[in-house]
C-alpha cells in the first residue's frame, strides 16, 4: 500500500500517542511507533511497532533510508513527590527519561527528517513548567530541559526542520490513573481547570497532528500550551 508521509512517533502505543498513531494512519501515512510494549496500537500495513528503550545506554533504533516527514518523542512521567524526600537519583532519571531520550531519537534520525521536504519534530513539556506547582520539582526540571532542547534546536534546524512543544496539564490517560482514581480527585482537578475540565488524549493529539501538519508550516519554537486554561488564567 502506497503511504502519503512517514512518521516515528516514540513512545505513542497508549494514550496521546496511540490518538495520533490512528489519525496519521487514517489519512493514508506510513506510522513506526517504538516502545517498550505494542500496547494497544491497531493491526495496520502501514503501521510498524518496533521495541526500543530509549531510557537503555544504546537503544537499538531501527534504521531506514527514506525521508521521515515528522519526529514525536511522548515519553514522560508524572514523579509528584516534596523536594524534601527527593534524592537526586529521582533528578538524573527523569533528566534521562525526558531530556537525554528525546536527543537520543533525534541524533538517530536527524539524516531522515533532514531528507524530508520540511520536516517537523514535536516533544512533550508540561504545564509545570511555565507555572510553579508544588511537588513538581523533578519533572519540571527535566522538561524545562526539553523546552530548552526544543528552542535550541528549532533555530540551529532552519528553515529544512521545525521543532515545536505541547504542554499539556493533566491528561486523562494510564499515566495519570492515580490522579483522577475517584469522583471526589476527579471533581477538584476540573475546578482546577478554568474550562472546567481536565484533559483527554485527543485533545492533545489534536494539538500534535496541528505542529506537524501543514498549516503550522510557519510556526516553530514553540511551546503550545494546552491544558484548559490552566497557565494563564486565573478564576477569582
Amino acid at each position: 500500500m502506497k503511504f502519503m508521509k512517514q512518521y516515528i512517533l516514540i513512545g505513542g502505543s497508549t494514550g496521546i500517542g496511540l490518538e495520533v498513531a490512528k489519525e496519521l494512519l487514517d489519512k493514508g501515512n506510513r506510522v513506526h511507533v517504538m516502545s517498550r510494549a505494542k500496547g494497544r496500537l491497531p493491526d495496520h500495513e502501514n503501521l510498524h511497532h518496533w521495541r526500543v528503550d530509549v531510557t537503555s545506554e544504546n537503544p537499538e533504533f531501527p534504521k531506514f533510508k527514506e525521508p521521515v516527514d515528522g519526529l514525536v518523542y511522548f515519553p514522560g512521567n508524572i514523579n509528584l513527590k516534596p523536594f524534601r524526600g527527593l534524592k537526586p537519583d529521582v533528578f538524573r532519571d527523569d533528566f534521562e527519561l525526558n531530556a537525554i531520550g528525546l536527543v537520543k531519537s533525534l541524533q538517530a534520525y536527524f539524516t531522515n527528517l533532514n531528507k524530508a521536504d520540511q520536516a517537523s519534530i514535536v516533544a512533550f513539556s508540561t504545564v509545570a513548567v511555565q507555572t510553579g506547582m508544588a511537588y513538581h520539582a523533578s519533572v519540571a526540571a527535566a522538561k524545562g530541559a526539553v523546552e530548552g532542547i526544543v528552542r535550541s534546536l528549532s533555530a540551529e534546524f532552519a528553515p529544512k526542520i521545525r521543532v515545536n512543544a505541547v504542554a499539556p496539564s493533566l491528561t486523562e490517560t494510564s499515566l495519570s490513573e492515580g490522579f483522577l482514581d475517584s469522583e471526589q480527585k476527579k471533581e477538584n482537578s476540573m475546578k482546577r481547570h478554568p474550562l472546567g475540565r481536565y484533559g483527554q488524549p485527543q485533545d492533545l493529539a489534536s494539538a500534535v497532528l496541528f505542529l506537524l501538519g501543514e498549516e503550522s508550516s510557519w510556526i516553530t519554537g514553540q511551546v503550545l500550551h494546552v491544558d484548559g486554561g490552566l497557565s494563564v488564567v486565573s478564576k477569582l
